[in-house]
């Protein structure tokens, strides 16, 4: 074995020992309900431009702005912020473990740089007080890649591999496949009942959501535009502008309500 090889190994055995510390366990949970603040705030910002306010953004970005402006607002984002410290070191052990099928360790892979930009969010608006909004985030990336060559190529399997993401939610909450990240033991019967509603809605909306953000990116890729990305807000308002007008967007505004439910009682139940 080479000086690399086993630099790698014994770097892959820290983060798992790490990620099973009772410290970080903690952290992880409260990250867990962190996520859940997060996706609340942003399915109520939902409703509300179903409703007809389009004055707020439905981004993660906004939700950590709101929460910014409340009194302890520091205290509660450096709470966030090491909670989704956990998070990131939880998954990236997941995705560097032996075992589970590809497309959890891709998920889990996903999980990771979602956690970062989060984190990048929160620092930012600690240290300066604003931050870019998803959508710009998402545009500024894209544009990046179709800078490089080949970058047609490269955005569009982004964009297939999030509509893919997004269509393997949805199947998760059909088949209650979530089911298997919960310590359904610990539970009481009405306890699952709940999550097991809370998860089917809430994966749904989820898997929704980044299958048309997913459609975007491969579009952004086949016209060469990167404004055509979007972040969740853009795909947010994008299901108020289809036929079915508001309701839709107010459905899938309550199925990110329902999976923000679903966060609060991952953070109690998850396995880890």
């Amino acid at each position: 074995m080479n000086t690399a090889e086993s630099a790698g190994r014994e770097a892959k055995s820290a983060v798992r020992r790490a990620a099973r510390s009772r410290t970080l366990d903690v952290l992880a949970r409260v990250g867990l309900a962190c996520r859940g603040v997060l996706y609340a705030l942003v399915g109520v910002v939902a409703v509300q431009i179903a409703a007809g306010d389009r004055s707020e953004e439905a981004d993660k970005a906004g939700a950590i702005s709101t929460l910014a402006e409340l009194p302890f607002g520091a205290v509660l984002l450096w709470i966030m912020t090491a909670g989704f410290g956990a998070l990131t070191l939880w998954q990236s052990s997941e995705a560097l473990s032996g075992g589970g099928k590809v497309i959890d360790k891709v998920e889990s892979v996903g999980r990771v740089a979602v956690y970062v930009l989060i984190i990048m969010t929160l620092l930012s608006i600690l240290t300066s007080g604003h931050a870019t909004s998803d959508d710009e985030k998402s545009q500024d990336l894209t544009g990046l890649l179709l800078g490089l060559p080949g970058g047609r190529f490269i955005v569009g399997a982004l964009g297939l591999g999030l509509a893919v993401l997004g269509a393997y939610w949805v199947r998760q909450g059909l088949t209650k496949k979530f089911r298997q990240e919960l310590d359904r033991g610990r539970m009481s019967p009405r306890a699952r009942t709940v999550m097991d509603r809370l998860g089917l809605g809430g994966y749904i909306a989820r898997g929704a959501i980044g299958a048309l953000a997913g459609a975007f990116v491969v579009q952004a890729a086949i016209t060469v535009d990167p404004d055509k990305a979007g972040g969740i807000d853009a795909t947010l308002r994008q299901f108020a502008d289809t036929p079915a007008g508001p309701w839709l967007l107010g459905v899938v505004a309550l199925g990110l309500l329902l999976f923000a439910g679903y966060c609060f009682g991952e953070s109690r139940w998850r396995r880890t």
